[in-house]
């Protein structure tokens, strides 16, 4: 499968999987899991065919590790705007977690702090150089650093999902630091 093709079916899955589900016919249970079977064939009938083959590449190669297998289930990790209940237990967060984001956002930010938008949580980042790839998507990156330790112990509950994104509800300003 072409660099191109495993772009194209990501993107494709991504937006049905985590927004989008009952465009192609699809009903995700409550966890987000569809049959395999149902999503190819769903593909197959909007005219986007997807093989076996092709649906294990992406899963397999996505360096997100955006989507998960679980024998003749699918879902995505992380990032629905479609409810679901992924079932991540709250885990304890390092001190520090990262958002990467691009200038233009930072004045709502620092008023508002960080808002999961039109999905179900914010998602945060281990590490600074994912979080400069999460910005960069959308211009020059800035990257914020989030005293997640302290928002723990402040009661704040956060989530890590399958692929090592970490999820919060939100980011009060005061959590938020700007790194250079």
């Amino acid at each position: 499968m072409d660099e191109r093709r495993t772009v194209t079916v990501s993107r494709y899955l991504s937006k049905h999987l985590r927004h989008e589900p009952g465009r192609i016919g699809l009903a995700l249970d409550p966890h987000g899991w569809v049959a395999v079977d149902e999503l190819l064939q769903a593909c197959a009938r909007n005219g986007f065919a997807v093989t076996r083959a092709e649906l294990d590449h992406v899963v397999a190669v996505n360096d997100k590790r955006r989507f998960a297998v679980d024998g003749d289930r699918v879902r995505a990790n992380q990032g629905h705007s479609v409810e679901v209940d992924l079932g991540l237990p709250p885990a304890e967060p390092p001190a520090y977690l990262y958002h990467g984001t691009v200038a233009r956002a930072l004045d709502a930010i620092r008023a508002e702090g960080l808002r999961p938008m039109n999905r179900h949580h914010v998602h945060l980042s281990p590490d600074r150089e994912t979080a400069v790839r999460v910005g960069s998507r959308r211009g020059a990156p800035v990257v914020l650093a989030v005293d997640s330790g302290a928002m723990h112990r402040e009661g704040h509950l956060f989530h890590v999902s399958a692929n090592g994104v970490w999820l919060t509800d939100a980011v009060p300003p005061a959590f938020l630091h700007l790194r250079e």
